[in-house]
């Protein structure tokens, strides 16, 4: 199944194609409004600003690196139950589904821009989401329901954020509330197969102490056979103030999902997984004085994953229900930060520290199929890591052209020190055009499972390097077609050190694997996309994204291309609709019953069915897969096909 030339280039003809579709329909609207125009200027206001690239609120329009925001909103429009919903949307960011997209509360890990899952940092309110184990970050323990925004950076982003050679998934929860007037809302949507969502939340003020709570409780008998999905989780944040200019504040919050991760009969085991996540932050903030304010925060985060394994009893591994593998990752980090931010002039100055420690108690046992291969019956790891860094980056701004110069340097106790520069710079062409470029140096800190923990059959390796990569992109962002907003961006990642498992390299006499740093890689490509403004409440959106690999993945892979499009329409006032596809051609080898040819088509519908003063009801509607497409890249991880669900909202 690789990925040939002429496949290529029919796709991006088709994507042309579609663009210069939309070109005249739009235009033939384009005496809209001048408030419908302002949905997609380029300048947003100041109050739309991001704090991922220097981890300080700026206008979006001064950020050099390459990034996207999805707001609240966009979030309930596509009723979306996890964070991987979301993040498989976006150009550039490549989910994969272990229980097949589309299945309800499907574990995931995430790719930006052809990096490794363990490249991807995964932040939630300063506090790190990622496994210590082997790095990666499985976000179905999140609660959707309590996003505010998710700001990604696509890149390198380790001269603010340290160890993310690929990228950052930066999520921030919703604020406690300003008034004395409680506001929220409850939700609950049932469909096939027993799948249910139900939330509530709300927020107010009680003298001088804001507050937001949420719990809610996901469940499903599974779109597919044995991917049964339960969680519940409980959120709340507190903000005090202390003054005009102080305020202290605190948030906790709590989730346990137990998900079916489905049948393999090729290796005829059936697989479980049963988590907790619990997690807390603190903080304070204050204005030393007009120009200087500081930022003091506190976390502690917890996660326990038990994987369990039990032959399927089609005759390779053992009996129906016979024990297999039992992994348990019992893991803990506390930590906090300090920043100052120092504003004069055009310079906007942060400077910062990060400290934390994390502590990773690993235990497997193994049944007797494995223990016949060299497995001991169980064996217990208890590896830990500290870590600290000082970072600053400054923006500065004359007139049309934006500076941010940024660096870090990190220290961990595992592989000792790193140094992470960069240099991005934004320049206004006019009024509806704005130049993007950025050149950053970054690295990954190999996980901790692989340099001190060990696995099934694999040693540690306390010799690993991190990962380290040199990132170059461009791009250029317009509204120069009043109708059209469009966006490329070109970028080039080299990558050196890269963590590669070594076959039979570990210790006599069991000969298990090693993880070792073996060579460099290249990878480069282009991100695409449009949107038009509404034309009679009509809008389309289009993404696309390249990215050529070379060498070649270890799994056959030398390049990954994706095809977001969507339809919306909206009138504002009770009803909406969305129709959505997505694509991944993933170009790799063969695998026993792989289809990935199709796109997914989802629907969403949504009508108000009433309205008084603050009080609203909306019932909404979502068909997934509607077409019945096929995107799995293993036979034994199929996707579902078309399921439908419905559902009411009241907010207030």
């Amino acid at each position: 199944m690789n990925c040939s030339n002429s496949h290529f280039y029919k796709k991006c003809t088709l994507l042309i194609c579609f663009i210069l579709t939309m070109t005249p329909f739009c235009r033939a609207f384009a005496a809209q409004s001048e408030e419908e125009m302002d949905v997609l200027r380029l300048f947003y206001k100041e109050k739309d600003l991001v704090v991922s690239a220097t981890r300080h609120p700026k206008p979006i329009s001064q950020v050099a690196e390459n990034i996207t925001v999805v707001t609240a909103k966009e979030i309930e429009e596509m009723n979306a139950h996890t964070v991987a919903e979301v993040l498989a949307r976006i150009p550039g960011l490549f989910v994969v589904f272990s229980e097949g997209a589309g299945s309800f509360g499907s574990t995931s890990l995430t790719k930006i821009q052809g990096s490794e899952f363990r490249h991807v940092l995964v932040q939630i309110d300063g506090l790190t989401w990622n496994f210590l184990s082997d790095g990666s970050a499985e976000t179905n323990s999140i609660p959707v329901g309590i996003i505010e925004r998710i700001e990604v950076i696509k890149g390198p982003a380790s001269s603010a954020w340290g160890s993310a050679l690929g990228g950052v998934v930066n999520i921030i929860t919703k604020a406690a509330g300003s008034s004395e007037r409680p506001s929220g809302s409850v939700t609950a949507s049932y469909g096939e197969k027993n799948t249910q969502d139900h939330r509530a939340e709300v927020s107010g003020k009680e003298g001088t102490v804001g507050y937001y709570l949420y719990a809610g409780r996901q469940y499903s008998d599974g779109q597919m056979p044995s991917r049964d999905f339960d969680t519940h989780s409980f959120y709340s944040k507190f903000n005090i103030s202390l003054s005009k200019d102080a305020a202290v504040g605190f948030s906790m919050g709590y989730s346990d999902p137990q998900t079916g991760l489905g049948n393999y009969p090729s290796a005829d085991i059936r697989s479980t997984s049963s988590s907790r996540t619990f997690f807390a932050t603190a903080f304070l903030e204050a204005s030393l004085t007009g120009e200087l304010d500081l930022n003091i925060s506190f976390r502690h985060f917890k996660q326990r994953i038990d994987i369990m394994n039990n032959a399927l009893g089609l005759g390779a591994v053992g009996t129906a229900g016979e024990f297999y593998l039992d992994s348990l990752y019992d893991e803990k980090t506390t930590g906090g930060s300090g920043k100052l931010v120092w504003t004069h002039g055009a310079h906007t100055a942060v400077f910062g520290v990060d400290v934390d420690s994390g502590k990773l108690d690993q235990a497997l046992a193994s049944g007797s199929f494995l223990q016949s291969f060299g497995a001991p019956a169980r064996s217990a790891t208890h590896p830990d890591v500290d870590r600290w860094a000082v970072y600053a980056n400054d923006t500065i701004v004359i007139d049309r052209l934006s500076v941010t110069p940024g660096i870090r340097y990190d220290h961990n106790s595992i592989t000792g020190s790193f140094t992470s520069p960069s240099l991005g710079a934004t320049y206004r062409l006019g009024g509806d055009s704005i130049l993007r470029a950025s050149v950053a140096r970054g690295f990954t800190m190999p996980p901790l499972g692989w340099t001190s923990g060990g696995g099934l059959f694999l040693d540690p390796n306390p010799s690993l390097k991190p990962e380290k990569v040199w990132s170059y992109q461009a791009g250029v962002e317009s509204t120069v077609l009043r109708f059209l907003w469009a966006k490329a961006t070109m970028f080039r990642h080299e990558i050196k050190d890269i963590l590669k498992k070594e076959l039979f390299a570990g210790r006599a006499p069991a000969f298990n694997d090693l993880f070792i740093n073996s060579g460099s890689d290249r990878r480069h490509g282009i991100e695409l996309e449009a949107e038009t403004v509404p034309m009679y409440n009509l809008s389309c959106r289009s993404g696309f994204a390249y990215v050529d690999i070379d060498p070649a993945t270890e799994d056959g892979s030398a390049g990954i291309y994706s095809w977001n499009i969507g339809i919306k329409y909206d009138d504002k006032k009770s009803f909406r609709a969305q129709i959505f596809g997505s694509y991944v051609w993933w170009d790799l080898n063969p695998a026993p019953g792989a289809r990935y040819d199709d796109f997914i088509w989802d629907l969403n519908l949504g009508k108000k069915i009433c309205s008084f003063e603050k009080t609203a009801a909306e019932v909404f509607l979502t068909a997934h897969n509607i077409f019945n497409g096929s995107q799995y890249t293993f036979g034994d991880i199929q996707n579902p096909e078309r399921w439908v669900e419905a559902g009411i909202r009241f907010s207030f």
